[in-house]
């Protein structure tokens, strides 16, 4: 069994999701199916994208919420249909002790899927973290501390709105 967690960005491009989900579809690949298990929050963007392409893979899909809020408080209108759509094909859903999504909410999630992972991928651009805790390269730095192998995954002509 092997147990892949992901952190990546929320605001890709749309020309990037199909590059993005076909690097992913290459790295899990190398996976036996039967024994692969996905961890992701089910964000936007890379989170979902990962969890697609891990169920498409014939993987199982663990889903970590950050907080009992999360979904009403964080998830936009146009995402709300894969969220719900994925976190019903989860094979379990691990929703952190939180009231309200929140920074202490993000970094405890982040690192619940690092505590579960054998390996994190990492859908990032490389840049440093931004200083506001919780996100992609915060988290490939926490993995990158304890130990745990990463995966980044950023394909050439890949890029972030704005």
């Amino acid at each position: 069994m092997t147990t892949l967690a992901v952190t990546g960005h929320m605001d890709l491009t749309d020309e990037t999701v199909p590059l993005v989900r076909d690097a992913l579809d290459k790295v899990l690949a190398d996976y036996e199916p039967a024994g692969l298990v996905g961890v992701s929050c089910i964000a936007k963007g890379s989170d979902s994208l990962f969890a697609e392409a891990v169920l498409d893979a014939g993987g199982r899909l663990v889903v970590v919420l950050p907080s009992r809020d999360y979904r009403d408080a964080k998830v936009k209108p146009e995402h709300a249909p894969t969220f719900d759509r994925l976190r019903a094909a989860a094979s379990q859903v691990v929703v952190m002790p939180h009231e309200t999504a929140n920074r202490a909410a993000y970094e405890a999630a982040n690192a619940e899927l690092l505590r579960r992972a054998d390996r994190l991928v990492a859908v990032w651009d490389g840049r440093p973290p931004s200083g506001k805790g919780g996100g992609t390269a915060d988290t490939v730095q926490l993995a990158r501390t304890e130990g745990l192998a990463v995966t980044v995954v950023w394909p050439p002509g890949a890029a972030r709105k704005g």
